[in-house]
């Protein structure tokens, strides 16, 4: 006898549901996850490393979930070129933009909930960007380091995708423009 909801199934309808069961998306195979995992640990440690060369800090959080998003939904156009590389570009030169207003909170509020719409409006939503954006406004030194910085950090991240979906055959990316 299986576990299933308090719920009775009505003559008709569908059975009742298993408790247990769930709409999630199955696993990835584990050669997949393997492979995932591998090039954004390579991705994120190249940008640890150009920062660590460069004396900027290119490997800061929302380029981890821009990482995250783009190796696990490819396909999402929340992960395509156009909105990582785009989405960050917008992001750094509006939070810039904001602290040169202010480098409070509200101000970095503000950024970030203007970077979702521009990027909205311009059709390249990133939502790791509105972080980034936060960021540029509370930085309150090396402003134009942080655009190129960010801007080289979302093309290295994008390089490094594109090279994995072609080793895994994969489809990375759907479209550029």
């Amino acid at each position: 006898m299986s576990v299933t909801t308090d719920v009775p199934s009505k003559a008709g309808s569908a059975p009742a549901v298993p408790l247990w069961s769930s709409r999630a998306p199955s696993r990835p195979a584990a050669t997949r996850l393997l492979m995932i995992s591998l090039a954004s640990i390579i991705a994120l440690g190249s940008l640890a490393l150009l920062g660590e060369v460069s004396g900027h800090l290119l490997l800061i959080p929302p380029m981890a979930a821009s990482m995250a998003l783009v190796s696990s939904a490819p396909l999402s156009p929340l992960s395509q070129p156009r909105s990582v590389i785009g989405g960050h570009s917008i992001a750094a030169v509006v939070g810039v933009c904001a602290g040169l207003v202010s480098h409070s909170v509200w101000a970095a509020v503000i950024a970030g909930g203007l970077t979702i719409g521009i990027t909205l409006w311009m059709r390249m939503p990133h939502s790791p960007a509105a972080a980034t954006a936060v960021i540029g406004t509370l930085a309150t030194t090396e402003q134009v380091a942080f655009v190129v910085c960010s801007v080289i950090a979302a093309c290295v991240l994008v390089a490094f995708e594109i090279l994995r979906s072609r080793l895994s055959r994969g489809s990375y990316p759907v479209y550029w423009i």
